[in-house]
């Protein structure tokens, strides 16, 4: 028996290649403007759509189910033998670009020696692993990595992850291209994200013909989030869009360092302005009352982001860099301004946790909130997991430690000490009475025996890790630094902006950060 319909209904199709996702359709005549934006943009539950996809589909090949979903929970379950959607999106015939990033000026000085793609996340994960992983889970495995600063530690981890032997694909590959001088320009560094796609559109384009690539996902490397690409691939395709820009809301606080967008009700972008301030941002400000059901209070976030994730037609991409736009260096600023007004841009509203951990306060919230109980990110999934380098590391080691909320990696040798709302990062070590709290360690990439840790001491040295009796708050400890005895590290001034590099520091937005490879002396208060 049909469950009767009460208020306002939804159909979902979804799909049954397991490449898309559910997407709303409203049946002709009904509806108001708002709610149709909302399925416009495909947008939706997105536990609630892979419990639907579940109970369609299970683990079967299946035709086309549809939903109805009512306003008072109730589902009616159709299926049909045939596919409404005209064309399905192929993961075989589309390609990702992550772009390594400029200087990572506002993630100094965990960036001094690294790309920002490169800096350590989540205790043993490199930021450049979100994206990488993202694109292997959505079923995308033909790979280009834009390196440019510093991008030593970021093509080494690469490497070593995904060209080694760690992560094994068929049909499939990843490639780096570092920036480098080409014959009719001297200056061989990228001006910007479109334009490091144009220095290597030659090989790109080579490629793309090869491999009958149609369409291309350009991607940052310095966010935290999950996301099945192929789903936004899939929207993309529906609205035979020239340019898809992943969005989502954000409050006042994150708007003005953000690319903001303007849509119509049919999803389309109308207007795009990158970091807007003043009169320009308080413009952008839009109504998004449509995304009442998953924000619950949308009058806190009243702009709408460009994450920074676009997917775009191939021959699009190609005509935008090569010739229509061949003066532009960046899209944010440059391209999509204009090409929202000559092109079909689309909308595609993202609704699951997403960080921009470009600055340092970001990347430290960020991380601390991972040790949160019900934390709104959390990097295990069994069907979507992040990968890594292999380090083949031992457990960790733990004697009379007192832990509360936190991450503690694999080898650590940790004894007598305290541990709470704290990351702790691959083969740290904290030595007796030492404490560590609202801190983020990111570790170690090499291990100092007890002789060689013994000899240092008796030189009146300091080994790898934190040292008896030592105190630290409010901070971020960069790899392999060397902390001694009896150092109290608290900002108890609550000192925003500093810089000792000669004693090993920096400070920004309160937070302290220990330089990599630093040595703070015995007794040291910061």
């Amino acid at each position: 028996m049909v469950p009767p319909v009460v208020g306002v209904d939804m159909q979902f199709t979804l799909a049954s290649d397991g490449n898309t996702c559910p997407h709303s359709v409203r049946r002709s005549g009904e509806g108001g403007g708002s709610e149709r934006l909302m399925e416009r943009l495909n947008i939706g539950g997105i536990e609630h759509e892979k419990a639907l996809r579940t109970r369609c589909f299970g683990d079967r090949v299946a035709g086309t189910a549809q939903c109805v979903l009512t306003s008072d929970g109730a589902e009616t379950l159709f299926v049909q033998t045939h596919s409404s959607r005209k064309s399905y999106a192929d993961a075989n015939h589309v390609s990702a670009v992550i772009l390594g990033g400029g200087t990572g000026a506002q993630l100094f000085p965990l960036t001094s020696t690294r790309a920002a793609p490169a800096v350590p996340v989540g205790g043993c994960y490199r930021l450049i692993d979100i994206p990488m992983s993202n694109c292997f889970n959505s079923g995308i495995h033909k790979i280009f990595v834009m390196t440019q600063f510093n991008s030593a530690s970021l093509n080494r981890h690469i490497h070593r992850t995904y060209l080694g032997g760690g992560i094994n694909f068929t049909d499939g590959s990843v490639q780096v291209l570092a920036a480098t001088q080409m014959p009719e320009e001297p200056a061989g560094w990228f001006q910007g994200t479109a334009d490091a796609i144009r220095k290597f559109i030659w090989v790109l384009e080579d490629y793309y013909n090869q491999k009958d690539i149609e369409h291309i996902v350009i991607l940052c490397g310095d966010q935290l989030y999950r996301m099945n690409y192929m789903e936004l691939v899939q929207k993309h395709v529906d609205d035979n869009a020239d340019i898809t820009i992943s969005c989502a809301p954000v409050d006042v606080s994150r708007a003005s360092n953000c690319g903001l967008v303007k849509l119509d009700n049919t999803g389309r972008v109308l207007q795009f302005c990158e970091k807007p301030v003043g009169d320009d941002l308080e413009s952008m400000r839009v109504d998004t009352n449509f995304l009442s059901y998953a924000f619950g209070d949308t009058q806190k976030y009243p702009y709408i982001a460009s994450m920074g994730v676009y997917v775009f037609k191939r021959d699009a991409l190609l005509d935008l860099l090569k010739s229509k736009y061949a003066q532009w260096h960046d899209f944010g600023s440059g391209i999509l301004p204009k090409a929202v007004l000559e092109h079909n841009v689309q909308a595609c509203i993202f609704t699951g946790y997403w960080e921009d951990v470009g600055t340092i306060k970001s990347f430290f919230d960020a991380n601390l909130a991972l040790t949160e109980q019900s934390p709104k990110f959390e990097f295990y999934d069994p069907k979507t997991p992040f990968f890594t380098s292999p380090r083949y590391l031992p457990p960790t080691r733990l004697e009379k430690c007192k832990i509360k909320d936190a991450f503690i990696s694999d080898g650590c040798l940790l004894s007598e000490c305290s541990i709470e709302h704290s990351v702790v990062g691959v083969c740290s070590r904290l030595n007796s009475r030492s404490e560590l709290k609202d801190t983020m360690m990111m570790g170690a990439d090499l291990y100092e025996t007890e002789e060689e840790t013994s000899k240092l001491l008796l030189a009146g040295e300091v080994p790898i890790g934190i040292g008896e009796n030592t105190k630290i708050r409010n901070c971020i400890i960069d790899m392999n630094a060397r902390i001694g005895r009896n150092v109290v590290i608290a900002n108890t001034d609550g000192i925003q902006e500093a810089d000792h590099p000669e004693d090993g520091y920096h400070i920004r937005s309160g937070i302290v950060v220990i330089l990599k490879n630093a040595t703070i002396k015995d007794g040291t208060v910061i």
